[in-house]
């Protein structure tokens, strides 16, 4: 693998991986919603 190659790969790995934080981010979030609203009931 050329240092091309490694640092685009690099690339897509940091790019998903802020996507996949961004997604657990956003249940985490969802999920504190839905417990507060049921509490409300």
């Amino acid at each position: 693998m050329t240092p091309e190659e490694q640092n685009e790969f690099r690339r897509r790995q940091k790019s998903r991986n802020l996507v996949l934080g961004g997604v657990l981010v956003f249940f985490a979030i969802l999920f504190y919603a839905i417990t507060i609203v049921r509490m409300g009931d």
